[in-house]
């Protein structure tokens, strides 16, 4: 089983990305195959700063090594790296109807936060396929709110493959349901876009602040019940805990005396003890960036040898 995922480099990674991609990819090693790679093409439709993407770049590769990727296990690369991706996804182009793209979500969303419209922004749904596609994917882990990319790749591999003859194999999302939509500290879906965000490995004293003075909470006294189900803390802390410290935080809420500052110290504690082993990690590999570097050089042989293979029964079933 081939699985594959990519992650823009547009920003700081946060808890969203960690619960909703980061984990459940990280987990997948383990079962199959992995492809992972650092989408800086796609991360070009909101970042036009060069030297911030090639530090948001090098930031993601970080990351995932410190968060636990293992590169004997997992192909891990940079997008630009590949750049068959991008003939692929001209033959892709070929048989992709307008009104497809027309109907993606993703499109309308970015367009309506005030992102400009282009034709990258437009056609974002056809590279996104080719990544998939060209390495022969059979699980991509998403988000739920990306699943509708996946159903768009695969109606567009359909598409080819009865135009010139079976070349892709049609995958499948893998949705974690418990975990597909992580909280911000507004309560909205965690997002770069909305400010909202807590960082995996920002200053110890900004991830402080932003628990213990950013997570927006209800007025009820602290001597009342409070219900865990309609809490940001308890949303957030549940993706840490263990059954038994979920149910000890759930029966304080609904016994009372138990106020949201509490909750958040709690939240602060089982941040730390997670991701400061993370942080010793990304330290030691921050001082030797050749490692890091190289890691992603062999990656992307690898992945070069997948994707030409591909590509050329694309280009022969095309005529080319």
């Amino acid at each position: 089983m081939r699985i594959l995922s990519g992650i823009q480099p547009s920003g700081k990674l946060h808890l969203g990305n960690y619960f909703g991609m980061m984990r459940p990819a990280l987990e997948l090693q383990q079962q199959g195959e992995a492809f992972l790679f650092i989408a800086n093409y796609h991360a070009q439709t909101s970042v036009h700063d060069a030297a911030q993407l090639r530090e948001s770049t090098l930031d993601v590769a970080l990351d995932f090594l410190a968060c636990g990727l293992d590169p004997e296990r997992t192909v891990f690369f940079r997008q630009s790296d590949v750049p068959e991706v991008h003939e692929l996804a001209w033959l892709l182009s070929v048989v992709t109807p307008m009104g497809l793209l027309e109907r993606c979500h993703s499109f309308k969303d970015k367009t309506a936060r005030g992102i400009a419209a282009n034709h990258a922004l437009f056609a974002y749904p056809v590279l996104m396929a080719s990544d998939i596609l060209i390495y022969q994917s059979d699980v991509v882990p998403v988000g739920r709110d990306q699943k509708q990319h996946i159903e768009v790749t695969r109606d567009i591999a359909n598409k080819f493959n009865n135009e010139f003859g079976e070349v892709f194999k049609l995958p499948e999302p893998s949705i974690q349901d418990h975990v597909a939509v992580i909280p911000g500290v507004d309560g909205q879906k965690m997002s770069k876009s909305y400010g909202n965000t807590i960082e995996l490995f920002a200053d110890p004293k900004e991830t402080k602040s932003t628990i213990m003075k950013r997570i927006i909470t209800d007025s009820t006294p602290l001597e009342d019940p409070k219900d865990p189900e309609e809490c940001n803390i308890f949303a957030l802390y549940r993706l840490f805990a263990t059954p038994e410290q979920r149910a000890t935080m759930e029966a304080n809420y609904r016994a009372g005396n138990y106020g949201y500052g509490h909750a958040k110290k709690e939240l602060l504690e089982i941040f730390n003890a997670t991701f400061e082993p993370f942080r010793q990690k990304r330290a030691e590999l921050a001082g030797n960036l050749d490692y890091v570097e190289s890691v992603l050089r062999k990656g992307a042989e690898s992945a070069r040898t997948s994707a030409t293979a591909t590509l050329d029964r694309a280009r022969r079933a095309t005529g080319l």
